[in-house]
């Protein structure tokens, strides 16, 4: 659950409190009881996501895993035919486009 910053606009005072973020925004100042309450724009914490199980490479199948490491090694001989030769915008060996 985050944690939110307030502000009363009456009496000025601040606080941070922890809240879902399903949650409507406070309204009523736990000092003053006015209903002058401001959430500010906090620059709010990160996310740390620990362990395994969060990044798209912890779910690819041994399949993959092996084809990946068999196309880092070289490219495929099919790669150039299949594909026109066309890499990166660069054009045939006279360097025009057509």
């Amino acid at each position: 659950m985050p944690t939110y910053q307030y502000q009363c606009s009456a009496c000025k005072h601040s606080f941070e409190e922890l809240q879902s973020i399903k949650d409507d925004a406070l309204t009523k100042c736990p000092k003053c009881k006015k209903k002058k309450l401001q959430r500010l724009m906090g620059t709010g914490a990160g996310l740390l996501f620990k362990g395994s199980g969060f990044f798209i490479t912890d779910y690819r199948s041994d399949s993959y895993k092996s084809a990946a490491k068999a196309d880092a090694a070289g490219p495929a001989k099919s790669d150039s035919t299949s594909s026109g030769g066309d890499k990166g915008g660069k054009t045939g060996s006279a360097g025009t486009k057509g």
